[in-house]
């Protein structure tokens, strides 16, 4: 298919969109209502019910609820406090899937996975704190996907992850994380770009920063959730396809 032929359409689509409201209420009512929707929670629950209503009020041909198996993960209590060189408390969330764990430990900062096989020996016993600047979130989402299990594979006993992100208010970014299976498991937790600079500096300094990381995480069986389904015909082309996906989780 030429693409130019799907210019002009798109640029009605997306000039419709930006013009209207209802997508940001509708963000706002499923943040501010519902909240947080952690896969198989009682409140994605909620999210999927709730969005069956509006797909229905919106009109369209066919509306449904497929039930499915999800992972459930809990993130419990967690918190991570630097001691020394001065003490204060870290901005923190636990990574989607990580174990649990309550480690105190001196930290070494890498700013890549080859610095990181570089500085092997440095890194057993310690907390490897990933300070890798943003690139893109494909280049850089990797070291929040695979950290905790490259600093697994040198002895590093817990994992610490700039937020993948160009900018920060103090504000941790959180994600799904996954555990080589030929790997100890160890506790990965995303921390702010401004503490992790924060770590850096210590280290550049010649100061042996100690981080006390506490996470209650744990995954429990899967939970029934369910994907949702809304159709609407078109009538030039009813019996062509245009699909559209996005996350209610």
């Amino acid at each position: 298919m030429d693409i130019d032929v799907l210019r002009e359409p798109s640029r009605k689509l997306i000039g419709a969109a930006m013009a209207s409201e209802v997508g940001y209420k509708r963000l706002g009512w499923l943040c501010d209502r519902i909240g947080a929707r952690l896969s198989g929670s009682p409140a994605l629950d909620a999210a999927i019910s709730w969005a069956v209503s509006e797909l229905k009020a919106d009109g369209f041909d066919s509306v449904k609820a497929e039930r499915v198996w999800v992972p459930r993960w809990v993130r419990g209590k967690e918190s991570a406090h630097l001691l020394s060189p001065v003490k204060r408390p870290l901005s923190m969330l636990g990574l989607g899937g990580s174990v649990g764990g309550d480690v105190r430990a001196e930290v070494l900062v890498v700013s890549s996975f080859d610095e990181l096989t570089a500085r092997a020996r440095e890194a057993r016993g310690k907390i490897v704190c990933f300070n890798v600047p943003f690139t893109s979130y494909g280049a850089t989402v990797r070291y929040r996907s695979t950290g905790a299990s490259e600093a697994a594979k040198v002895g590093g006993v817990a994992a610490l992850v700039r937020s993948v992100g160009p900018t920060s208010l103090r504000t941790p970014h959180t994600g799904v994380m996954h555990y080589a299976e030929n790997l100890p498991k160890i506790p990965t937790a995303a921390i702010t770009i401004e503490d992790a600079e924060l770590l850096a500096r210590c280290q550049a300094r010649g100061e042996k920063p100690v981080v006390h990381l506490k996470m209650g995480a744990r995954t429990l069986k899967d939970s029934p959730s369910a994907n949702v389904f809304a159709d609407f015909k078109g009538r030039e082309r009813p019996e062509e396809i245009v699909l559209l996906g996005g996350h209610l989780d």
